[in-house]
């Protein structure tokens, strides 16, 4: 599982960095923390775009199975997540560089209070942040993924907080809407208090349940 950190494409969260990925080793898969590019777009994206072929292509030395790498982000990272699920390739079979032989979907994405919509409902600082003052039409609708999302867009695992003040809680219903219009199987669970950037919300443990239903599905999914 890679981890992406929030921080509105800004900074990088840390407590939505290695403590999650510790979480993740406490019931047996393997984490890797992304310190993405905190640039314009499609900076971000190209580096989880790596990020996941070069994870299949290590899939031997760090004993993963390349048929079960995810993604699992926070808030802005979330929103890298939602792209990265809309935007992946199978990878170029003649690429003189072996990583970009492999393909980058990931096979699963966990999105936790994601920032998913550009448009109504988005977070303005990751939107200036990513896409700078004067973006095109095309280039918001390409971020917009909700949007974006079609039949192949993997199984998505999502929780937010319906108090959430920061990105709001639409964000979550606008991604399911979409998944379940393709026919994209998912999860959702929104939980009616708490603060943005809960991380794994140990603070509140009525809402830190979604650690334990989040490790369920991935079960269930063969992770």
């Amino acid at each position: 599982m890679i981890v992406l950190p929030g921080g509105a494409y800004h900074h990088h969260a840390d407590h939505e960095a290695g403590a999650v990925a510790r979480w993740l080793n406490s019931f047996g898969l393997q984490a890797f923390v992304l310190r993405y590019r905190l640039e314009p777009h499609p900076a971000p994206l190209q580096d989880l775009q790596r990020a996941v072929r070069l994870v299949r292509h290590q899939a031997g030395c760090w004993r993963v199975n390349p048929d079960r790498v995810g993604v699992l982000g926070f808030s802005a990272g979330g929103h890298l997540a939602a792209t990265l699920a809309t935007h992946f390739d199978g990878g170029d079979p003649s690429a003189a560089d072996p990583v970009e032989r492999f393909g980058c979907r990931p096979d699963a994405v966990i999105l936790g209070y994601a920032g998913i919509c550009f448009g109504r409902f988005r977070h303005h600082g990751s939107f200036q942040r990513l896409l700078g003052d004067n973006p095109t039409e095309a280039q918001v609708r390409d971020v917009s993924c909700d949007e974006l999302v079609g039949p192949d867009t993997p199984p998505a695992f999502l929780w937010h907080t319906a108090a959430d003040a920061s990105v709001p809680v639409n964000n979550s219903f606008c991604f399911a809407e979409a998944l379940h219009r393709h026919g994209v199987p998912f999860e959702l669970h929104v939980f009616p208090f708490g603060r943005h950037g809960l991380g794994l919300a140990r603070e509140l443990p009525e809402v830190a349940r979604w650690t334990d239903l989040c490790r369920d599905w991935l079960l269930r999914l063969g992770f």
